[in-house]
């Protein structure tokens, strides 16, 4: 599988590295395919780094691992119609650091990144999956113990059923992945962040997450 991933921190070069292991072709991508950071990871992984304008419509699938703040402004610089008809795994938070931390939120309530980038975006299939874990979580599951779970949202049925299948070729189970509803429903899952920077702080750990229980 062709997988290309917007930006280039250590979020996606942790799950870049990933789907290297697994067998996919991947490439990150910044502002400028020269930053250094991203090309000593393209030569440790063996990926490939693209400039944002440069992304071609040629990946099977997509990934937002923007910083949430500018997750809108490089999409617009790739373009809408590079990324019609594709999925596109929003994998950001739309956090604000700008009065120190813990962050607070620049988009809640009424509205999420995920749905203003399925509205920019009319004719990509946005799935929300991933936001809710560290990355060390992301990419191997098995470092919280027992049963505990991931929530996805998007309006696309089809496209939730393949990011599932890429989620549990990773060690998700398929148990463990819940499918909520509609793009909307991202608000909850990005709204959750503003709880999670503060129990990071409580666990001096970031391998922690939710297991939902339901009672009688």
């Amino acid at each position: 599988m062709n997988i290309i991933i917007l930006g280039s921190g250590t979020v996606a070069q942790t799950l870049g590295s990933a789907f290297i292991q697994l067998g996919h072709q991947v490439a990150i991508s910044a502002r400028e395919a020269s930053k250094a950071e991203a090309q000593q990871w393209a030569t440790n992984s063996g990926g490939a780094v693209l400039a944002f304008a440069d992304i071609p419509d040629t990946a099977d699938i997509y990934l937002n691992c923007t910083a949430g703040m500018h997750s809108l402004a490089a999409i617009a610089t790739i373009g809408a119609a590079t990324l019609a008809g594709k999925i596109l795994i929003d994998v950001a938070n739309p956090l604000d650091f700008s009065q120190g931390f813990p962050p607070t939120l620049s988009i809640c309530n009424d509205d999420s990144l995920a749905e203003q980038i399925q509205r920019a975006l009319p004719d990509t299939k946005v799935v929300k999956a991933l936001n809710t874990v560290a990355n060390s979580v992301m990419v191997a599951p098995g470092v919280v113990p027992g049963t505990h779970h991931l929530p996805i949202a998007g309006n696309d049925a089809d496209a939730k059923s393949v990011v599932s299948e890429l989620l549990q070729s990773m060690g998700w189970q398929a148990e463990q992945i819940l499918d909520l509803g509609d793009i909307g429903y991202a608000r909850g899952t990005e709204m959750y962040l503003a709880l999670w920077v503060r129990m990071y702080g409580k666990f001096q750990t970031p391998n922690f997450n939710l297991q939902w229980q339901i009672g009688a």
